[in-house]
């Protein structure tokens, strides 16, 4: 724990983390607290592309929690960084929320519903079959599929509930195309959060609730990877992974309460 606190640098998820749905989970507010208060480098890394770091932002506010803007770095942000150096000025069909498409265009990349360079899918209301028929009819004619992240389900405050993993499956099915992945634990936004909090993989920790994403992404990144039981991982489902936290807590507070 000593080795946990003495980091420069957190890279924390935040759904399961710091909270869930519109609910604040316990004990955060101690732990942002404690991360102002030692000066501590901190960066809320989100696998979800539904909001604009504003957005997340004025989420944790109505929740009475000031969280400065610079604090956030979404999917959406990540993927839009990848299409505008991978193709710049190039085009995309999204499946998605604002957050995604604010995301892309911020980065010059155009929406396109006839012969886009791109299909992009993340979490959204707007996914039905007609937007699955015409990601598929896109990809076969040459579009490539990106996904926002991997995840297959999500925690909210109703329960679990499917991710962007799960809608781009049946798209993969169907074309029999992978999809590429941009969120964690996609080494490419785990960089990019370290050159946004300026500090080495050595000095900095992952903290998550995902075995699957979070917890790999600091193993594979070189960050303390440290899981919390607050989200959608228990004692016994980590036990199916092959690899291992450092640390396992009950959630966040447990940094402060040592």
């Amino acid at each position: 724990m000593e080795a946990l606190r003495s980091k420069k640098g957190y890279i924390c998820d935040m759904d399961g983390v710091i909270y869930h749905g519109d609910k604040l989970l316990p004990g955060v507010k101690e732990f942002v607290s404690w991360l102002y208060q030692e000066d501590k480098k901190f960066l809320f890394l989100t696998n979800s592309s539904r909001y604009s770091p504003k957005e997340l932002q004025q989420k944790l506010e109505r929740m009475r929690l000031e969280v400065d803007e610079k604090h956030f770095y979404t999917s959406a942000l990540a993927t839009a960084k990848f299409l505008s150096k991978q193709n710049p000025n190039c085009s995309a069909y999204v499946i998605g929320e604002h957050g995604l498409f604010n995301a892309l265009y911020d980065a010059g990349i155009t929406i396109n519903h006839l012969t886009p360079d791109y299909v992009v899918v993340g979490e959204g209301s707007n996914y039905n079959y007609e937007t699955i028929c015409k990601a598929v009819s896109l990809i076969l004619k040459g579009a490539k599929l990106i996904g926002t992240n991997t995840d297959i389900t999500g925690p909210s405050e109703h329960g679990i509930i499917p991710s962007c993993g799960a809608l781009v499956a049946p798209i993969e099915a169907a074309t029999n195309k992978s999809a590429y992945f941009v969120g964690k634990p996609n080494p490419l936004m785990m960089r990019t959060g370290l050159q946004i909090l300026g500090v080495h993989s050595e000095d900095a920790a992952m903290i998550g609730d995902r075995m699957d994403t979070d917890i790999i992404a600091g193993i594979e990144s070189g960050l303390d990877p440290i899981l919390v039981l607050s989200g959608v991982t228990s004692r016994q489902s980590m036990e199916q992974y092959p690899y291992r936290p450092r640390l396992v807590l009950n959630g966040v507070i447990d940094i402060v309460d040592h």
